[in-house]
């Protein structure tokens, strides 16, 4: 019984000891989410209280707030200016991580759509000569046939400038 015993102290000693590094090597990668990120350090905790290896509240607090991304950075000195790291729940964290994380994926959308407009309003908007070929632009959505054309290099009209004669003479 008493190998048995001392078998197992060592076996979960070991388990224990590798939970422990992969919860020290554990970080928010680039691409997750804060509730992905949440679930695995709080997986990880589990399993280590499981083995008899108590986690504080503090420990896995300041755990998360070591190793979220830099894009959190502002957030998490935020955090930890206007709160005690050492009385903060994990729950409250958690909480106030997902909606900063919301408010940035709300910018970025707004972001997106403005870049979404310039592309449009850029590639045939009223300042591109598009394919070499100047003279009469297009306004908003209107299509230009090659009749309102005029090539870049001859700026005679009905023809781009890689179809222009004079430019296959140079």
């Amino acid at each position: 019984m008493h190998r048995k015993y001392q078998g197992s102290t060592k076996v979960k000693r070991a388990q224990l000891q590798a939970l422990r590094r992969e919860f020290e090597v554990l970080c928010m990668k680039d691409n997750k989410v804060v509730d992905e990120y949440f679930t695995r350090t709080l997986a990880i905790a589990n399993k280590m209280t499981a083995q008899g290896k108590k986690m504080e509240q503090t420990t896995i607090v300041e755990k998360v707030l070591r190793y979220m991304i830099t894009k959190f950075n502002y957030v998490v000195h935020s955090i930890e200016e206007s709160n005690d790291v050492r009385t903060l729940f994990i729950d409250e964290l958690q909480s106030s991580l997902l909606v900063h994380e919301q408010r940035m994926k709300i910018n970025q959308e707004k972001n997106n759509k403005h870049v979404l407009k310039i592309a449009i309003y850029g590639r045939g908007g009223i300042n591109n000569r598009g394919r070499g070929c100047g003279g009469v632009h297009g306004h908003g959505r209107e299509r230009l046939t090659k009749d309102q054309i005029q090539c870049y290099k001859c700026h005679k009209i009905g023809h781009y400038q890689s179809e222009c004669l004079s430019w296959q003479e140079c």
